[in-house]
């Protein structure tokens, strides 16, 4: 068995799954000084992993990386998976940014807690390979639960890491995860489920539908997916309406009011609705009888709403119309 030659330092990426804490753990537990980074974007978050690192005691560094991500999420080299999922591009971007922080660190190498052949696209050996490749940091990264199932890397030739101590874990069935798990007496981790919006469908249509007809979007225009009742009008403007009282506040806190339409109902309870980034006055006008379509007001009535434009306030009065009836989709 080979010795380590000096105590090695590595940066690990950590969503706070099992797989990645685990992969932490197995490296300390040899002696490597470990340190996580989680990222985040409009898409996924760290607080699994900031749940992780208080439990395990591996201390945790948390970036924003939505200023990189977006523009290669709106062309990713390898494609998407079953969604608007660019899983290899995404996690080779991950590998990148990472890379760039090992001289602030001072880590030796990067890993993650990736399993071969967990998942049949973005986890086969090809699909590592890629994302290595794609990093920019080849032979610098260690898939700690998969080592011995993959070629041996310089970080174990070179013996600051102890291959025999690493693992040869593959396929999709978590058991070898949850009973090493069990051995080192983790208990509290969350169930494997998917962290990223962009594997869920309707949230991926509403980006597809944002990407096709807003290149220029940006961090809020994405964050709005999120929320409310979204319907295309028109080539040039997209309502978003409230659903609830909680969706209605969160339109309010991403209302850009220099760039947004803003959309009210001063008489009656009704949805906050946007216009993201403006529109044409027809355009306008149909969004606003849109949103009275989702009060009590009756269809034969008209009501009044209130529109704020980037250039002023003004009051409309429009008879309530539903999407169906003008047949626009909900999605």
């Amino acid at each position: 068995m080979k010795k380590n030659k000096r105590k090695a330092k590595a940066l690990g990426l950590c969503s706070g799954g099992l797989d990645s804490t685990l992969a932490g753990v197995v490296l300390k537990r040899q002696g490597v000084e470990v340190i996580w980074v989680s990222f985040e974007t409009p898409f996924f978050n760290a607080e699994k992993a900031k749940n992780a690192s208080g439990a395990i005691g591996i201390p945790l560094v948390v970036r924003d990386i939505t200023e990189r991500f977006l523009p290669m999420l709106k062309n990713p080299p390898a494609g998407y998976g079953r969604q608007m999922n660019p899983c290899m591009d995404c996690h080779a971007l991950m590998f990148r940014i990472a890379g760039e922080m090992m001289d602030e660190i001072g880590a030796d190498f990067l890993f993650s807690g990736e399993v071969t052949g967990q998942r049949p696209m973005s986890q086969t050996r090809s699909s590592l390979r890629y994302v290595e490749k794609h990093s920019g940091f080849d032979g610098l990264i260690l898939r700690p639960l998969s080592a011995k199932r993959l070629p041996e890397t310089e970080m174990e030739k070179t013996g600051i890491v102890d291959r025999e101590q690493l693992l040869a874990f593959s396929g999709r069935s978590r058991k070898p995860q949850m009973e090493l798990a069990e051995s080192l007496s983790i208990t509290d981790y969350p169930a494997p489920a998917g962290g990223c919006l962009l594997t869920d469908p309707n949230f991926s249509r509403r980006a597809r539908d944002l990407i096709a007809f807003e290149p220029d979007a940006g961090k809020t225009d994405f964050l709005l997916l999120g929320y409310g009742r979204h319907i295309r009008i028109s080539p040039d403007a997209k309502l978003v309406a409230g659903r609830n009282k909680s969706d209605n506040a969160m339109l309010l806190s991403l209302y850009r009011p220099e760039l947004d339409i803003k959309i009210f109902m001063p008489e009656v309870p009704g949805p906050v609705g946007l216009v993201p980034r403006g529109a044409p006055d027809p355009d306008v006008q149909t969004a606003a009888a849109l949103c009275a379509g989702y009060t009590r007001v009756p269809a034969d009535r008209s009501a009044e709403v209130r529109v704020d434009t980037p250039s002023g306030k003004s009051r409309l009065e429009v008879i309530p119309l539903k999407a169906a009836c003008a047949g626009l989709d909900i999605f």
